[in-house]
């Protein structure tokens, strides 16, 4: 299975992606987590991208491409992957089309989280975390059991994103839908987009994509 996931911030493609690698046996291919993987290993792409941001500034699309280019090399690739954060952009999408030609790769599905932007935003606004083993709250949607204290370690340090709240997401909304929303277009072209409601609970949108991607509709 290859995959794409498409949605605004907050909607969920993070946690979808971990569903559905442990489904499938297949790796979640994330631009930020490939980035540091390819620094880190000192690969000729990740030694370039090592200068440009010690440097302060920020790794160009040609960079980017090439790390995604030279993940799909490896051999946990083999029997599919799970794209999510990129493409971002229509360049980025005709690239990674070219790459996928090349290397004799189809893509099977783009999977579009569709999500009520006002819903969203409450979504996003409310979430915290455990700041001991990173469990995931809401203000509203998931609370802990005993008020202040994480159901998993027992903890009371709890942390809040700064960039999790409501003007802050309107912002990034924003962004997304100048840069990355033309991307529905480009792939409902392709014959490949598959929308999913991404407003339910997690195991209800993860049963929507399942039931989406087992059927082939």
């Amino acid at each position: 299975m290859r995959l794409i996931l498409l949605g605004p911030p907050g909607a969920g493609k993070g946690t979808q992606a971990k569903l559905l690698i442990e489904h499938y046996g297949i790796p979640q291919l994330s631009t930020g987590d490939m980035l540091r993987a390819a620094v880190a290993a000192e690969t000729p792409t990740g030694l370039k991208a090592k200068a440009i941001m010690e440097a302060g500034k920020l790794v160009s699309d040609d960079i980017v491409n090439e790390i995604v280019s030279d993940r799909l090399d490896e051999p946990d690739c083999k029997e599919g992957f799970i794209l999510d954060g990129y493409p971002r952009t229509l360049e980025q999408a005709d690239t990674l089309t070219t790459v996928l030609e090349q290397k004799g790769i189809e893509l099977d599905y783009v999977v579009q989280l569709d999500v009520d932007d006002e819903q969203l935003i409450e979504r996003v606004s409310g979430r915290y975390t455990c700041g001991n083993c990173g469990e995931g709250y809401h203000d509203i949607f998931k609370r802990p059991a005993v008020e202040n204290v994480c159901d998993q370690c027992g903890s009371s340090d709890f942390k809040r994103r700064a960039d999790d709240n409501a003007e802050t997401m309107r912002t990034r909304l924003l962004t997304y839908y100048k840069s990355t929303s033309p991307l529905t277009g480009y792939y409902y072209a392709m014959k490949n987009l598959r929308l999913v409601d991404g407003m339910g609970d997690i195991p209800e949108i993860y049963a929507n994509i399942r039931k989406t991607l087992d059927e082939g509709n």
